[in-house]
């Protein structure tokens, strides 16, 4: 079982970018797929989650009308758009398998983690 990401960047403020997430060894039906993001000294942070048949979605509040999430089940992938990209962007992201129902509840963080990836770094400079 794998989760990679990639697509991480040094960007300018009002930048976008776009993460990929590929799976391999477990079925987007099986699991909804989370983003999350962590800088040092804080906590977790969800951002978006996508359900099980691309039926739920969730973003958080401090990036929702900048970010998006999206599948691609034929590639086994996931996507987060970010556009209008802010300094307090800046993270480590990482995407993670979790229950659907925690993408449904908009609660993805309260869930464990079947699986998660080892992240990308997204730096926004001002």
């Amino acid at each position: 079982v794998q989760l990679v990401e990639s697509g991480g960047d040094l960007v300018q403020a009002g930048g976008s970018l776009r993460l990929s997430c590929v799976v391999s060894g477990f079925s987007l039906d099986d699991y909804a797929i989370g983003w999350f993001r962590r800088t040092p000294g804080k906590e977790r942070e969800e951002v978006s989650c996508i359900g099980t048949a691309d039926d739920v979605t969730f973003v958080a509040g401090s990036v929702k009308g900048r970010f998006t999430i999206s599948g691609d089940r034929s590639q086994n992938t996931v996507y987060l758009h970010m556009n209008t990209l802010k300094p307090e962007d800046s993270a480590v992201y990482y995407c993670a398998a979790i229950p659907r129902i925690g993408c449904a509840a908009g609660r993805p963080a309260a869930f464990e983690f079947a699986y998660r990836g080892q992240g990308t770094q997204v730096t926004v400079t001002s």
